[in-house]
């Protein structure tokens, strides 16, 4: 490969330079439209590109359960988790999974109860309020549970900072298996088993963590299975397929952003497949409201299927999206789907507002490292998305906090190469935060408003550093460059080979040149939508999204007939199109001559 910059570009019109992923075709990096490709090679390129090893390739190709499950006994308390469990299973306790008002703890929380209800156990369900109740469990809400008779809880996507809680719950008789995958402190609350790969003491086990809450219950259903297996649970009932819940483990999966790596990269890929059975009414009904009329994509996860599981415990009733997945109704699926999509658009509306606001008090961050924005009256249901808006927006870590009288309620989310989940427990501990937890990637906060000021001076002492290093590291990275007759279905299909693509393991990024724009125009919500031709003659569609504002956006319009461009983002299908032709979502783009 060519030392030198993709299709020279040093400075594109946003800014970056453009960089490498990893090894092309041929010295000059070009997969030339009109020469062809060979799609076992592109997506050999592709997986080594995102870090796999020339050994690993065979298994990463088809990443399956087999090739990437580890022993489950190898997490700390995992086997005291299965061994409680299979305890409540064999005599029919009363058990309640209390899980996360968002699509991890929803699909973590689902998968139990399914699995249970497989097993002949009923098991109950609490997701907290947002709004009335906060994060994770509470002393009220557990030892209400166990007024109530329940003898076992298990909290998944939450718990491993609820340290007055889970005392309560043991003062009251009650037990706790904490299922969580968030970091932990020094010390861990009282529990009678806390199953987390980002627990400090953790061995072998910490490999995994970049798993959601969903995956390590899902080890923890196989850990049960397993147990149960050798008590002789199953010599005269069938076992249950603990595979034909990988559906949930997917959504679950991709909609908090794990990073796609190892054993979450087939879960996803395995779970797409399951899912395509559509064998869970509740998913198949929300496809339906959706409007998915092909086989759902990772990216469907992300941003269709995901955010409207997560309209419920935003703006809408929290345990809505574990009704759905654990619903053996159609007519009762079918009717939470609606509402879940009708709340949806809601979320949308209220995220607009509120994402306005934020945008135009972000200049005032100056240079902190970390943008750390705050107003009143904002709704805690959409502040995560417009944190994430807001990241993308400064190109840095951002928290944006909705104050209530004299607290605040934060949610923040990060760049790569900045762990903002260790530097908000380090906040805590210093006693600037009420309470705060996280992972590298995201962070949840409550703070006094008064010490919003001396909390965003903490995170710019702590974390400048690894800012700038990650802002100087920026670059628009290409994994290949094509002619303009080479954005093609075949090309499309050949890099989706090297997928499942999220988090951690990002989808291909091409470049296509050089091109005159043919015709550019503002559609929708200020996206640039652009025909662009080649010397060859032959058109592209490419779409510049939310950039009519922005430097991009501006350059297309401004293009005329006779500049060329390099244009460079993720070739798709465009499914709206007569028949399958492809499309170029662009990233970025750069001037030619």
């Amino acid at each position: 490969m060519s030392a030198a910059a993709p299709c020279g570009v040093s400075l594109s019109i946003l800014g970056q330079p453009w960089r490498w992923r990893g090894l092309a075709n041929d010295d000059s990096g070009v997969l030339a439209g009109d020469r062809g490709f060979r799609p076992d090679s592109l997506v050999d390129q592709l997986l080594m590109a995102r870090g796999c090893a020339r050994e690993a390739l065979d298994s990463h190709r088809a990443p399956t359960i087999r090739a990437f499950m580890p022993d489950p006994s190898i997490f700390r308390d995992m086997d005291k988790a299965a061994d409680r469990l299979a305890q409540a299973v064999e005599h029919q306790e009363p058990v309640t999974i209390f899980g996360d008002y968002d699509v991890d703890g929803a699909t973590s929380a689902a998968l139990l109860v399914r699995l249970l209800r497989d097993l002949g156990l009923a098991a109950g369900t609490y997701i907290p309020d947002r709004l009335l109740e906060g994060y994770g469990p509470s002393a009220d809400a557990l030892v209400r549970l166990a007024e109530a008779g329940a003898s076992l809880v298990v909290t998944v996507d939450c718990g491993a900072m609820a340290y007055e809680a889970l005392q309560a719950a043991k003062d009251a008789g009650l037990d706790v298996v904490v299922v969580d995958h968030h970091k932990c402190a020094t010390s861990l609350p009282v529990a009678h088993a806390l199953v987390n790969p980002n627990r400090l003491d953790e061995g072998e086990g910490a490999a995994h963590g970049h798993l959601a809450a969903v995956g390590v219950a899902f080890l923890l259903g196989a850990a049960l299975i397993r147990t149960l297996r050798a008590r002789g649970w199953f010599a005269n009932r069938p076992e249950p397929k603990l595979l034909d819940l990988l559906d949930i483990v997917a959504l679950g999966t991709v909609a908090d952003v794990a990073q796609l790596k190892g054993l979450n990269r087939a879960f996803v890929a395995q779970g797409l497949k399951v899912m395509a059975g559509r064998r869970n009414i509740g998913l198949a009904a929300l496809i339906e409201a959706a409007r998915l009329t092909r086989n759902p994509t990772c990216t469907d996860l992300g941003f269709a299927l995901g955010p409207r599981i997560n309209a419920g415990g935003r703006v809408g009733r929290a345990d809505l999206g574990v009704r759905l997945l654990t619903t053996q109704d159609a007519g009762e699926a079918r009717a939470i789907a609606a509402e879940l999509n009708i709340l949806n658009e809601e979320r949308r509306a209220i995220e607009q507002a509120v994402r306005e606001e934020a945008e135009a008090l972000l200049a005032a961050q100056g240079n902190r490292a970390v943008a750390v924005i705050s107003g009143h009256g904002w709704h805690p249901g959409v502040i995560g998305i417009v944190a994430s808006r807001i990241k993308e927006r400064a190109g840095k870590p951002a928290i944006v906090v909705a104050l209530d009288g004299g607290v605040g309620k934060g949610s923040g989310r990060s760049i790569s190469g900045v762990d903002l989940g260790a530097a908000v427990l380090a906040a805590k501990d210093s006693g600037l935060l009420v309470a705060g937890g996280g992972h590298a990637m995201a962070c949840g906060i409550t703070i006094d408003a008064d010490k919003l000021d001396a909390f965003a001076d903490f995170l710019d002492d702590r974390l400048a550093k690894d800012v700038a290093v990650a802002s100087d590291s920026r670059a628009l990275l290409l994994d290949a460059v094509v002619g303009p007759g080479g954005v093609t279905p075949a090309l499309v299909e050949a890099m989706e080979a090297g997928g499942p693509y999220g988090a951690g393991w990002p989808g291909p990024r091409v470049a296509a040149g050089r091109v005159r724009v043919v015709k550019a125009d503002i559609v929708g919500n200020g996206h640039v939508r652009t025909i662009v031709s080649g010397d060859d003659g032959k058109p592209i569609k490419a779409m510049a999204f939310g950039s009519a504002d922005t430097a991009l956006g501006q350059a297309l319009l401004g293009a005329g007939s006779t500049r060329k461009l390099w244009l460079a983002g993720r070739a798709r299908i465009d499914d709206w199109a007569s028949r399958p032709a492809a499309e170029l979502h662009l990233d970025d783009a750069a001037w030619a001559d």
